[in-house]
């Protein structure tokens, strides 16, 4: 992987105190196009990409992808006007949230993104994972192994027998795990 640059759109009108960075659901590879049509509509917005070198058979490319595939985020204070008007763009689905219902994003997290794209750290996407979630353990000796991610101060997998009610527990640091 390569560098990494984004796509940030100011507003040209000033945004009320009460703005909200929002997550917005696009159409599959329609996130640089929404975020064109945003800054037609002069809405803030802002699409984290990454220089990937993509090899093909007869040739090597350096692209632009996004780091959330299918996701772009919006910046607006959240009235019917500026809802209409994100999800009138051909290729904005809907806001991420719970029932649909737009769920703000903290400011900080969208500095943090930025501030981890600004270094010259390689980067790739993960998956999310939270403790209680079943996993699956990806390359190494435990490759294939399935358990419930658990944490004593580092990463555990906790493995089930259920038919008989007992558990093993091991340390996972290291190993590459992915949701089962």
């Amino acid at each position: 992987m390569g560098g990494v640059q984004t796509v940030t759109n100011q507003a040209v009108l000033p945004l009320p105190t009460q703005a909200h960075w929002y997550a917005v659901q696009t159409r599959p590879r329609h996130e640089k196009k929404v975020i064109t049509n945003l800054n037609e509509k002069h809405i803030e917005s802002y699409l984290p990409l990454l220089n990937q070198m993509h090899r093909w058979s007869d040739r090597r490319k350096l692209v632009q992808v996004p780091l959330f595939p299918g996701y772009v985020f919006v910046r607006a204070q959240l009235d019917p006007r500026v809802f209409v008007a994100v999800l009138s763009i051909w290729g904005a689905l809907a806001f991420v949230g719970p029932q649909r219902e737009a769920m703000p994003i903290p400011e900080s997290q969208i500095e943090d993104i930025r501030t981890l794209l600004s270094t010259k750290v390689s980067l790739s996407p993960y998956p999310f994972l939270k403790l209680g979630q079943r996993v699956r353990v990806r390359g190494g000796a435990l490759d294939g192994v399935e358990g419930i991610l658990v944490t004593n101060g580092q990463k555990r997998l906790v493995i089930s027998v259920e038919s008989i009610h007992r558990s093993l527990s091991m340390t996972i640091e290291g190993y590459d795990i992915e949701p089962a």
